[in-house]
């Protein structure tokens, strides 16, 4: 079947420089993609455009596009970016140069439109779609950079361009955004950050993930070097990991909201999707179902929300609880009127036979809408404490500055209000169609209930919910989200009745009781049978976003990982 092959290169403005070169150098490609944009990084892009008004796009990008360009249009390879950030055109300018700079004639376009006027706001953005991608490459763009579209576009576009599909192939769109959902953070699609990485080819850097998408949009999610192994998840061909059932649903979960994945051009329907481990380090994604997008556009809306400071104080040895009360009580008038949070702490380890054993932090963190309260009348009175508190005070830094942070919140706006508009790599430009179709988001908050049967009573153990049960979290502004889903290694008997154990016992009340901190928040939980597991979205657990920093772990990246190790009932027989 006529495949189009499609790899990726970043997961995150940071990501590994050398990937752009191994994708390249590793296996035969016709695109390849990176995504370089987050809610954090676009206000990171806008701090630097306001000291630097031709910035505002990923310098790593460019610096990867010198070493790498040239080997790209050698091998006829086409690359697509959203690094183009907050300004696309002066990347699309910066490259340019550089194949200016290497003796070659590389075709650029870009893709714009995205900025919306929001007053106040240090950057709003309008997530586009794929389209304005799709037209840039089949006017022949060897290079397409955007702003902000959906991390899935930069594989819907290529996709489009090559097959032809039309705007309303519904189910085809959706497969794509699916597949795009995959690759779109890199090598979390391979093993990173997965619960199950014991089980990894942990000796070689992670292999980047490619998806070969057929033309009835069904897809196979792979990596370079996947056909040289014979043994399940086994890769020989130069790249650690692995890509299995498993991998690939870490990452169908990560910051997903519900089970209709609303996109500009299309509505995904992810309780349609079936995977297959098809060979080694492949995974075959089938029966995606796709309905018409929402008539309004999401816009991401980062304002300055003030400043911070912190200080993080170490208590050591015994008397831990009554040192942590007197610090607080010595530390409260100072705090007076200025908002703050004290963290939690664990208990030191008894008898510890190494002093940082025996030790725990206490992090005190203030806000202001100005620098002026978190300055000198914040510090000095917690350092004027030193030889005036609870014994062994001190501090893991000297005192610092108050720094801004910024507050994410998201929009919705009606598409008049954007102008999604290419550059064609000769100067030209052309505004891209709205969708042929529209259609309201079902509303299934919170779907339950399971569609299991309740399992019989029987004699049942108290272990870690991670005994069998994988999980990927992360951030979507100020709500956390959270996938559970059943290991997949073992038969499919035991595997079902997991399924059905799992599903019944994740529900917004167990979910406050193995988060405490959520107790009050809005919880929703949303069954996924073909994936074998549950979404949760805990609303409102990371404050105003992860610049705020709330939370210990303001972007919830853990949160998987502590739910995991908490204690649950589990039927004997499931073991």
């Amino acid at each position: 079947m006529n495949s189009v092959r499609i790899g990726n290169c970043s997961g995150f403005y940071g990501d590994r420089l050398s990937a752009m070169r191994e994708q390249l150098e590793g296996g035969p490609l016709d695109y390849l993609t990176g995504d370089y944009l987050a809610e954090l990084t676009m206000l990171i892009l806008g701090r630097e455009q306001l000291k630097d008004a031709s910035l505002g796009y990923a310098k790593t990008f460019v610096r990867q596009a010198e070493e790498c360009l040239g080997l790209a249009l050698e091998k006829g390879v086409r690359i697509v970016s959203n690094a183009g950030g907050l300004n696309p055109a002066g990347l699309a300018e910066r490259l340019r140069e550089i194949a200016q700079g290497l003796g070659i004639d590389a075709r650029i376009a870009y893709v714009d439109g995205d900025r919306v006027e929001v007053p106040g706001a240090l950057t709003a953005n309008a997530y586009l779609g794929g389209f304005g991608i799709a037209r840039a490459l089949a006017a022949g763009a060897d290079v397409v950079v955007t702003g902000r579209v959906t991390d899935a576009s930069l594989v819907v576009g290529p996709a489009v361009a090559h097959f032809g599909w039309a705007a309303d192939d519904w189910d085809r769109l959706a497969a794509a955004v699916v597949a795009g959902h995959v690759l779109e953070c890199g090598t979390q699609a391979t093993g990173g950050n997965f619960s199950g990485f014991t089980r990894l080819d942990r000796s070689r850097p992670l292999g980047f993930p490619i998806a070969e998408i057929a033309e009835d949009g069904t897809a196979v999610i792979t990596k370079h070097g996947a056909d040289h192994g014979a043994d399940h998840g086994a890769d020989h061909g130069g790249s650690g990991g692995a890509v299995t059932v498993d991998t690939v649903t870490a990452q169908l979960m990560y910051e997903i909201q519900g089970v209709s994945y609303l996109g500009p051009d299309v509505t995904t329907d992810l309780t349609s999707i079936t995977l297959t481990q098809e060979g080694p380090d492949r995974v075959a994604i089938t029966g995606v179902r796709g309905t018409p997008p929402p008539a309004r556009l999401k816009v991401a809306v980062n304002e300055l929300g003030g400043f911070r400071n912190t200080a993080d104080f170490v208590l050591t040895g015994l008397d831990i609880d009554d040192k942590a009360a007197w610090l607080k009580d010595q530390v409260a008038p100072s705090l007076d009127g200025i908002e703050h949070v004290w963290s939690t702490y664990r208990a030191p380890e008894p008898d510890s036979p190494t002093e940082e054993g025996a030790a725990c932090l206490l992090r005190l963190t203030a806000w202001a809408p100005t620098p002026d309260p978190l300055g000198k009348p914040f510090t000095e009175p917690l350092i004027g404490l030193a030889l005036a508190s609870y014994p062994g005070f001190h501090v893991t830094a000297p005192p610092s500055r108050p720094t801004p942070y910024g507050a994410y919140r998201a929009e919705y706006v009606d598409r008049g209000a954007v102008a999604h508009t290419v550059t064609h790599a000769d100067g030209s430009r052309e505004q891209i169609a709205d969708p042929p179709a529209y259609a309201e988001p079902v509303d299934r908050a919170g779907q339950r209930p399971s569609p299991y049967p309740a399992p019989t009573d029987s004699l049942n153990r108290r272990l870690p919910l991670g005994t069998f049960v994988h999980a990927r979290s992360g951030d979507k502004g100020g709500d956390a989200n959270l996938g559970l889903w059943v290991e997949r290694d073992v038969p499919s008997e035991s595997y079902d009745a997991r399924v059905t154990w799992l599903t019944k016992l994740i529900t917004p009340r167990k979910v406050a009781e193995l988060v405490p901190e959520a107790a009050d928040l809005d919880i929703e939980v949303y069954p996924l049978p073909n994936l074998g597991g549950v979404n949760v979205v805990i609303h409102g657990l990371l404050g105003a976003g992860v610049a705020e920093g709330r939370r210990f772990d303001p972007q919830a990246k853990a949160l998987g990982e502590w739910v995991r190790s908490r204690m649950v009932h589990v039927q004997g027989e499931l073991l």
